[in-house]
């Protein structure tokens, strides 16, 4: 078991090492003026027009200046991506010597937390690190996770880092447990009475009342996860990916968790299978309603940093997924 353990953390440092020596050959030495890429945002803007959703995508392409902007700035709802806020605040930490990821925690029965992840399935009385949780965090956008990581790490303080940044619009709005209470007391308001594990262990609901409100939550910017745009959010991926915001060391592990994202639709979709591209991205969901996608795309041209967010869909969630990977092939493509 120790074995195992020193060649995983062995490979880990190679993957870091390597991972910032490419990082430093893909970008230019000298930042390049941006400029508005006109014929592809005619393109994308008329790609995302045809979805029946709320839309935006910020995307840039540093080796040229190129960008991509439709509704860059307009409010949206994160529902997961703010995860790679809180995954910044644990490593700026482990920098400053707040936190030591490498630290056990055991989860409890009421640690657990619904929506995506596989941590909930687990037996309770698992103990796991730190840098576990934020693994689980973006790989499989583990709930029961980020609601450990919110509360060692403090709701206020990943809100803090990201004022100090600069970051106007991008925030955590509403805790996990919040979240979730809220999408169930608007289907059955008897559930108000309940705690966070007995709502955790309730019974799902289902139906067109179900489905309705939980589309109401989904476009009530008060009952969002997450709060941003998609130009910020691709401002904060750069940042990551640039060292700008933390360590050379945590950054680089930072692109790794995005790197070994679980899921590969969306951005991947149409480009997962080209041996010449790699994909660090965080999903954000709320299915059939929300359904959005972060990332930065490394191919022979690249970098190329991209956020894409839907919301309020009214139409089939497939195609959905399926356009915003279409998004990303036509921009790497052109760039």
């Amino acid at each position: 078991m120790a074995a195992a353990r020193a060649r995983g953390h062995f490979l880990g440092s190679f993957v870091v090492a390597a991972f910032a020596l490419l990082g430093a050959k893909v970008l230019p030495a000298q930042p390049v003026a941006r400029r508005a890429d006109s014929a592809a945002t005619v393109e994308v803007q008329r790609m995302l027009d045809l979805l029946p959703a709320t839309s935006s995508i910020f995307a840039v392409h540093p080796a040229t200046g190129r960008t991509v902007e439709v509704r860059a700035d307009l409010p949206m709802n994160t529902m997961s991506t703010i995860k790679i806020a809180i995954m910044l605040l644990a490593y700026r930490d482990a920098d400053a010597g707040r936190i030591n990821l490498e630290e056990r925690i055991t989860l409890r029965e009421e640690d657990r937390r619904g929506g995506t992840g596989m941590l909930k399935r687990f037996s309770p009385g698992m103990t796991v690190t730190y840098r576990d949780l934020v693994d689980q965090m973006i790989i499989t956008s583990d709930n029961t996770a980020t609601e450990a990581l919110i509360v060692r790490l403090g709701f206020d303080r990943i809100n803090g880092i990201l004022r100090e940044l600069g970051f106007r619009e991008t925030r955590l709005v509403l805790t996990l447990s919040q979240f979730f209470r809220n999408v169930a007391v608007a289907i059955a308001p008897e559930r108000a009475s309940l705690s966070d594990a007995e709502i955790f262990r309730a019974p799902g609901l289902s139906g067109p009342v179900a489905a309705a409100k939980r589309f109401e939550a989904a476009v009530d910017s008060t009952r969002w996860l997450g709060r941003t745009t998609a130009r910020e959010m691709t401002t904060l991926l750069e940042g990551i990916y640039t060292a700008r915001y933390a360590s050379k060391a945590s950054s680089a592990s930072m692109m790794g968790h995005l790197f070994g994202q679980f899921y590969t639709s969306r951005l991947p979709a149409t480009l997962r299978y080209r041996s010449d591209v790699r994909i660090a991205h965080k999903t954000g969901d709320f299915p059939p309603t929300s359904g959005s996608d972060v990332g930065v795309i490394e191919y022979p041209g690249g970098p190329l940093f991209i956020s894409v967010y839907t919301n309020a869909n009214r139409g089939d969630f497939g195609q959905l997924e399926l356009t915003i990977g279409r998004l990303a092939e036509l921009l790497v493509n052109r760039w």
